[in-house]
């Protein structure tokens, strides 16, 4: 008896000891590779980097997830209660999860064969948002159940409702509550609704399938079923739920702020990757502070609008047919280089290509003013006289002669430098080129910022070499900058989610020229606007300068220009090279663009006048033949020279 007593014991010790080897096991196996709940200690959700413009008007947002985490006292006590009472009711009174949910769970999922029914807890939820994987197996709840406990040992409730509710999905690509106002409703928290709470809390079930962007009909069926047991459970009263079920779901307003700016942003997006990180710039919920003027950059978009729309009536009268022309527009800020306004499409145009920063293309005769800055630079004079007549060129580079010609083809002799760039005439722009030296000007135009032209040939006076709208505006924004080139930016400054400046532009700046001959370049490009191709501008309040550009067949209409304060560049053009239609010129295509943009950039500012240095002197001449005159003689146009100079007098 005592042997059989003793064989039992023994048995019983070892079955004993199996059971608890498995149970040991069993729990190394759920616990295996779990995460270390400590490490919500250091956890940030993804933020949502936002863009401001120089005005402080929000104009993108940039994101992984679109979240936008906020403190549990900013979240309303609408949207606390109806997503407890919808999706955990008993969530202050559980430790993390909830045992006659888990049985009840179980008898369904074993009655229909299948993992049916969840029984999650708010914490369950959570563990799950942040470890696991949304897979449906025993083995991922259990592990799951496992988390939700550790998250209660060492998180308050509060804590873990906030982490909840700044972390979960809740459909059309928002994560958090607050992300979600702002999607659905284009609101911050503190202005929902009672029924917009409901809303948002009806989400977590399915979140797609939920969402009022995809399912709107849905979306009212589950705000009602939340709504109905917020009053059954007494969280709101029967008035509260009447109007709340009554209210209708209208979409939120489209912001056209966000739009306006879509090639800008696309264009400091890789220099901000660069400054902070692509996922810093992407999760870190950023404060991105830029140049751009949200009021110029509408200004812009309606002057391009305006002025495409324009040309569409002329080439319809023309019956042209074919894709409507593109445009570009930039302006900069001529003392800082910061980018003011940016249109790099016809507005309502998909994609990113942006003809402001990408699209190379013939300049025209909106290049001359570079080859006249080199001249003026080398102590030529706007006095001085060049001919206005047909010329042949023969060169052993070249199997044929070259016959440049005048637009007008029309010629005035000899002329003053200032009329010859005033009235865009060709040839002396060629014969100053000669005398130059193509390489010269080339290695010139890279001071100014203008990197693409490589090719030394004659023709580069008449805007041949292709280049880049931004770099020919910033060029000219040179002229009315004393002579310095600052490289245009978009970006001031990056500050991280606590306020602290993490990043801060550096403006890449140089003097390309003198001064002297800045102010004088200035004062043959006021001419333009005074007295040559230019005219259509002279009802802008002075001082304006700037130049026209046509390529040949009217494919390319140029028109760059500046104040004092301000400097901008429009092109128009066909995306494949076509012609625009008859006489679409740099004047009449592209230079009403740039008169409305600046004229609303002018609107409000005081005048202002260009710098005049020490090193110049007022004479007056005739404009055509350079002849000195006095000041009260008919037709006396005032010009500015040196004081010193070998070649004026």
């Amino acid at each position: 008896m005592r042997r059989k007593s003793a064989i039992r014991l023994v048995w019983l010790a070892a079955l004993t000891g199996l059971l608890c080897g498995a149970t040991a096991g069993a729990f190394l196996v759920l616990t295996r590779d779990l995460p270390q709940i400590v490490a919500l200690e250091d956890y940030r959700p993804s933020a949502i980097t936002r863009i401001y413009s120089t005005d402080q008007v929000l104009i993108a947002e940039l994101y992984a997830e679109k979240r936008d985490p906020v403190p549990l006292s900013k979240i309303p006590d609408h949207l606390k209660t109806a997503l407890i009472t919808t999706e955990d009711r008993r969530f202050y009174q559980h430790r993390g999860i909830a045992v006659k949910g888990i049985l009840r769970a179980i008898v369904q999922n074993l009655r229909k064969g299948r993992f049916a029914q969840g029984a999650s807890t708010l914490t369950q939820q959570l563990a799950k948002t942040l470890f696991l994987t949304p897979r449906k197996t025993l083995l991922r709840k259990l592990r799951e159940a496992i988390l939700a406990l550790q998250l209660e040992r060492r998180y308050t409730k509060d804590e873990i409702l906030t982490l909840y509710l700044n972390q979960i999905y809740l459909g059309s690509g928002a994560y958090g509550a607050a992300s979600a106002a702002r999607v659905y409703f284009n609101k911050d928290l503190d202005e929902l609704s009672l029924s917009q709470c409901a809303l948002i809390a009806g989400l977590p079930k399915a979140p797609s399938r939920y969402s009022p962007r995809v399912n709107p009909d849905l979306a009212i069926k589950r705000r009602n079923i939340v709504l109905k047991q917020m009053l059954t459970t007494g969280a709101i009263s029967q008035e509260a739920y009447d109007q709340a079920i009554g209210e209708a779901l209208t979409p939120p307003e489209t912001r056209q702020t966000e739009n306006v700016a879509h090639r800008f942003i696309s264009h400091i997006r890789q220099q901000l990757e660069d400054a902070v990180g692509a996922d810093r710039l992407y999760k870190g919920g950023l404060t991105v502070h830029t140049t751009l003027s949200n009021q110029l950059q509408e200004a812009a978009v309606r002057a391009v609008t305006q002025g495409l729309d324009g040309l569409d009536d002329r080439r319809a009268s023309h019956q042209i047919q074919g894709p409507s022309p593109q445009a570009a527009l930039v302006a900069v800020d001529i003392s800082t280089g910061g980018i003011l306004a940016m249109v790099g499409a016809r507005p309502g145009t998909e994609g990113d290509f942006n003809r402001a920063t990408m699209a190379r293309r013939q300049p025209g005769s909106a290049f001359k003013p570079i080859v006249y800055a080199l001249a003026i630079e080398q102590d030529f004079s706007q006095r001085q006289t060049v001919l206005d007549a047909p010329i042949v060129f023969q060169s052993q580079d070249r199997p044929k002669e070259w016959r440049p010609e005048n637009f007008s083809n029309q010629y005035d002799g000899e002329v003053t430098l200032r009329w010859a760039l005033a009235h865009s005439k060709n040839i002396p722009a060629v014969r100053l080129m000669e005398k130059l030296g193509p390489s010269s000007v080339i290695r010139f135009s890279k001071t100014l910022g203008i990197e693409s032209i490589s090719a030394p040939n004659l023709s580069l006076a008449l805007g041949t070499s292709e280049v880049t709208l931004i770099q020919l505006t910033a060029a000219y924004a040179a002229f009315a900058n004393q002579g310095k080139y600052i490289a245009p930016y978009g970006v001031t400054a990056v500050m991280d989610n606590t306020g602290q400046t993490i990043w801060k532009a550096k403006a890449k700046q140089r003097m390309a020229m003198s001064s002297v001959g800045a102010s004088i370049v200035t004062d043959m490009l006021q001419a333009v606007i005074r007295e040559g191709t230019g005219r259509g501008a002279r009802m802008l309040p002075p001082p304006l300068a700037g130049k026209t550009g046509t390529t040949n067949d009217y494919r390319d209409a140029l028109f760059i220009g500046y104040s004092p304060l301000v400097g901008a560049g429009v092109w128009v053009g066909n995306d494949d090279g076509t012609t625009l239609g008859p006489k679409e010129t740099g004047a009449r295509a592209a230079l009403p663009i740039w008169k409305a943009f600046m004229q609303a950039a002018l609107e409000g500012q005081p005048q202002q006048y260009f710098d005049i240095p020490e090193g110049v002197r007022r004479i007056y001449i005739n404009p055509k033949t350079g002849q000195q005159l006095d000041a009260t003689h008919p037709g006396a146009t005032p010009i500015l020279v040196r004081r010193k100079s070998s070649r004026s007098s």
